[in-house]
């Protein structure tokens, strides 16, 4: 496997897709085993195909693109400033809570920071704060979106994994509103240190918040009617993602009337080409994962993580550590596909719970987007709001050690993470 390893930095170094870097590399590991039979790697990407479980990705890629073009962003906007508009850091606040309420739309951290980028940033730097904190915020609070259900990465992670979705989406909640609460800290200590002003400098009435609540609603209340749909068992995990679709429909058309046949045309389009560059991830990873299993990769690993230390926190603060590194080389989505399967039997092993490692295991590959060499966040904020990376990154070391000090929160105390889906899923 480390011939596999090189052939793979190498065209991931020279600029080839991640997806044709790992098929490539994968099909090196059987050009090094004459005796495999050169058809697995073909059985194995159309098996990965036939997945079902699989089949909630690209229903909630779609569902999330309808929402997007349903004119919902606008309202949750109007509700994120009417709670955090009266704080120090003002947009920046606003920004931050934005992207924990776009969870439940866009489930991906990417699409967040670049729809922030163009309705947010500008005004954020017109309003006197620096860009690149402008940039950070945006970038690095985009973390909450894929946490709060219905994130791919939780979906991705319950499947290859073999865990409970039901539970990963619920467990997602309370980390979300830490990491909100640990940026918030982060930025109103630095709006306060530079004098940054709040959004409005009057108390929001009544009447105020319940219109920003009645716009908002039907957006805060889907992450509520995908958990009781799984627990009820209404829904697979599956079929709850053709129930994302239709929902989304039944806002766009029917509730705030802004989707039209051109922007359904849209979203079809832009879900085509999500779905098939996530699938094609998904079906090459399975080349590279069989090779690594075959090798005993896990247990390799495992013996040597162990050796070290057997207990299951300590050994998931190496493991995230391990993650963050390779998360400033690898996007989210590869790691989760490449390492659930290495990581997971060992916490397994060690008696935690695979829930609890999930939330944190995705905490920790979301960071690598916002770091770094090839954070795919970072660069597409700092490309839109034109700002140095060297600029960014050091405007961004508090929000970051905000993240980590909930991360580490959230492994040594994994009631955090695990009290609502017992509370739901017991």
């Amino acid at each position: 496997m480390v011939i596999v390893a090189i052939v793979f930095f190498v065209f991931m170094a020279l600029g080839m897709p991640v997806a044709f870097a790992i098929g490539i590399a994968g099909l090196t590991f059987f050009l090094q085993n004459p005796d495999l039979p050169f058809t697995i790697p073909f059985q194995i990407t159309v098996s990965q195909t036939q997945n079902f479980a699989l089949l909630a990705v690209p229903l909630f890629i779609m569902a999330g693109n309808f929402m997007n073009r349903s004119g919902i962003t606008e309202r949750l906007l109007d509700l994120a400033s009417v709670i955090t508009g009266r704080m120090k850091g003002g947009l920046a606040q606003v920004s931050v809570l934005l992207s924990g309420l776009m969870g439940g739309v866009s489930g991906s951290a990417i699409a967040d920071a670049a729809m922030q980028s163009r309705v947010l940033g500008d005004e954020m730097v017109r309003r006197g704060m620096s860009p690149g904190f402008t940039a950070g915020v945006i970038s690095f609070g985009s973390i909450l979106t894929p946490i709060v259900p219905p994130g791919i990465g939780m979906i991705l992670f319950g499947t290859i994994g073999q865990v409970s979705i039901g539970r990963l989406f619920a467990a997602g909640f309370f980390p979300a509103i830490l990491l909100w609460v640990g940026l918030s800290f982060a930025i109103w200590l630095t709006a306060k240190k530079r004098g940054y002003p709040p959004q409005r400098t009057t108390r929001p009435t009544l009447a105020e918040y319940g219109t920003a609540f009645r716009g908002g609603i039907w957006a805060l209340l889907f992450p509520v009617f995908l958990l009781a749909g799984l627990r009820m068992g209404i829904f697979t995990p599956s079929e709850i993602g053709a129930f994302a679709v239709v929902y989304a429909l039944f806002i766009g058309f029917l509730i705030y009337r802004k989707m039209n046949g051109r922007g359904f045309l849209h979203a079809l389009e832009v879900s085509l080409g999500d779905v098939g560059s996530v699938m094609f991830l998904i079906t090459l990873s399975a080349i590279f994962s069989y090779g690594i299993v075959f090798e005993r990769i896990p247990e390799v690993i495992s013996g040597s993580i162990t050796g070290v230390t057997s207990n299951v926190s300590a050994v998931m603060v190496i493991i995230v550590l391990l993650v963050i590194v390779a998360g400033c080389f690898i996007d989210a989505t590869v790691l989760i596909i490449m390492m659930t399967p290495i990581f997971l039997p060992l916490v397994r092993s060690l008696g935690g719970d695979p829930v609890h490692f999930g939330i944190v295991f995705i905490v920790a590959a979301t960071i690598g987007n916002f770091t770094p060499p090839v954070g795919a966040a970072m660069y597409t904020v700092c490309s839109i709001l034109k700002v140095p990376i060297g600029t960014y990154t050091r405007e961004s070391i508090p929000l970051m050690i905000a993240i980590g000090v909930v991360a580490l929160f959230l492994i040594f105390v994994p009631g955090a993470v695990l009290f609502l889906p017992n509370l739901l899923f017991n």
